[in-house]
Parts: structure tokens; C-alpha cells; sequence
């Protein structure tokens, strides 16, 4: 394990909450909080593993169409995450980064994501970033429309301009891309920034994906060849 090739930045699809509960008998909130329970642990390992950003993708654009009911517990679960969890991260030197369209959430969850980001930007030893209101498409339509509110013409637009206008802005791509839940294909996440990460998936459910089912992950990717379109 200790000669293993580790990811700068792990990017996960925190997908089979509600399947888990399912398979529980439990409603599909018992496993909304199961898996916000799941996201410091296998943060913090990570940080011990030697990565240092993670992406998480928590809520898309398109979970509004989701119950009413539902959707309200997440927004409230986003608020008890934070509230619970902000101590630990602190001690644990992490920033927190919210990343999506955070003006479409309620006010209440809205300013206390902005406040724990604020509480904790000077943090460097790992950076989460929660995916919240986030959708791939809709990133790059904000992008450019930031561009153009900039005043950047046609000419002057590059890969790495675009790059500098997203929401992960100054961090590095992620290398792998972890998909629990048995779910093969992006959703619309990060769409732009995983042109060249390696991805993993399996069938374990979000809640279910402890320390070893990372390891697993961490292995795999060791023993990929990345060759960026260069040949072998």
C-alpha cells in the first residue's frame, strides 16, 4: 500500500443512499444521513492517504424534481453537516468549498455554507468540495457567461481560460473519478474537468463505502498507465 500512486484529487459520486435505506426497510432519508455520516470519515482518510482535494458530488440541478419532502430534508442535512461536522474539519486543517449555483438554495443553507467556507479558507492540508446546486453543463453555461460579463473575446479563449472561470478555479483536475452504486455514467458532473481521469466504479452503495472500499479504489488507480492520448 505505502508504494501506491496516489491521486492528487479524487472526484465521488456519492450515489445509493436511498437504495441503501430501501434495503433496510428505512425511509430514503435514514440514508441521506447515513451517507453525509460516510463524508469526514473517508475525507479524512484520503488526507491520510496523501490526497489532497476531494469532490463530492452531493446535490445535482436536477434533484429539485425529487419529493418535495425529500428535498427539503437534504437542504436541512446540509445545515446539520455543517453544524456537526465544522469543529473537526477545523482541527483537521481541511477547507471546505462549496461548489454549483448556491444563489437557487434556501437562504438558511445558503449562509451557513458561505460562513463554514469563510471559517475555514485559510485551511491547506486537504480541500473538500461539496458539489451543491451543481450541474456539469450548467457550470460551463456560467463560465462563459462570466467571460463575457468580462469582456474576453473569441481570440483570447483558451482551455486554461475556460478552466480558470469554473467553479474548481485554481485546483488541479481530478485524477480519478469514484462512482459507489453500481451507476455507470457521470450525471452530469464535472464534465469538463474529468476529460482525463481514470474511473472506478462499483456496487457498493455511498453508506457502505468505508476505508477499505477506498483502498480498493486507490489500488486500482495505482495500476492504470496514463498516458494523456500519448502512445503506451
Amino acid at each position: 500500500m505505502d508504494n501506491l500512486n496516489i491521486p492528487t484529487h479524487v472526484a465521488i459520486v456519492l450515489d445509493g443512499n436511498g437504495r441503501w435505506a430501501k434495503k433496510k426497510h428505512m425511509p430514503r432519508t435514514y440514508g441521506h444521513k447515513n451517507g453525509a455520516e460516510n463524508v469526514v470519515d473517508i475525507c479524512l482518510y484520503a488526507k491520510k492517504r496523501g490526497v489532497k482535494y476531494m469532490t463530492l458530488y452531493a446535490f445535482s440541478t436536477e434533484n429539485w424534481k425529487r419529493p418535495l419532502e425529500e428535498v427539503n430534508y437534504l437542504m436541512k442535512l446540509v445545515i446539520k453537516f455543517i453544524e456537526s461536522k465544522l469543529d473537526i474539519l477545523m482541527k483537521e486543517n481541511c477547507k471546505l468549498n462549496f461548489i454549483g449555483d448556491l444563489e437557487k438554495l434556501p437562504a438558511s443553507t445558503k449562509e451557513i455554507c458561505i460562513r463554514a467556507m469563510e471559517d475555514t479558507k485559510d485551511n491547506d492540508e486537504i480541500t473538500l468540495n461539496i458539489a451543491l446546486n451543481y450541474g456539469g453543463r450548467d457550470e460551463i453555461v456560467h463560465a462563459f457567461k462570466a467571460m463575457m460579463d468580462d469582456g474576453i473575446s473569441k481570440e483570447d479563449i483558451t482551455e486554461e481560460m475556460i478552466s480558470s472561470y469554473l467553479y474548481t478555479k485554481d485546483q488541479p483536475d481530478p485524477d480519478l473519478l469514484i462512482r459507489p452504486g453500481g451507476e455507470l455514467r457521470l450525471s452530469n458532473f464535472l464534465i469538463y474537468q474529468l476529460a482525463y481521469a481514470e474511473f472506478y466504479f462499483t456496487d457498493t452503495l455511498w453508506p457502505d463505502f468505508d476505508r477499505k472500499a477506498f483502498d480498493e479504489a486507490l489500488e486500482e488507480f495505482s495500476r492504470r498507465n496514463r498516458r494523456y492520448g500519448a502512445l503506451s
